[in-house]
């Protein structure tokens, strides 16, 4: 099911893909190129810190480039920067690029995927 801008706005609330698509809609529209993230956080917080939203399955956040052409990662739904706990699995335009649930798994092996 997909959430809607209006819906998201009006509840206040949503998932990390949500809060990343709108991040993204609002950095490009304001002329700064942005691409969505697919990929996790550590799981394990550091003594005495709750764990972060999304950490205990795939989760999704924003890169924005800066004018100096790096890259910055940004994660709207805890509201930080990402940082060396968040494991990359994919770049993409939103998360139609970089879906986990696509694709085809080949092996050596005898059964198929």
């Amino acid at each position: 099911m997909r959430t809607t801008v209006d819906e998201l706005l009006g509840l206040r609330a949503g998932v990390c893909q949500d809060f990343a698509h709108l991040a993204i809609a609002v950095l490009r529209s304001l002329g700064v190129p942005a691409r969505y993230v697919s990929g996790y956080i550590e799981t394990v917080p550091p003594p005495g810190k709750e764990k972060l939203e999304g950490s205990d399955a795939s989760h999704a956040w924003v890169s924005a480039l800066a004018p100096d052409g790096t890259w910055i990662d940004i994660d709207p739904t805890n509201g930080q920067f990402a940082d060396s706990r968040y494991l990359v699995t994919a770049w993409g335009r939103d998360f139609g690029d970089v879906s986990p649930l696509r694709g085809i798994v080949e092996t050596e092996g005898p059964a198929r995927s």
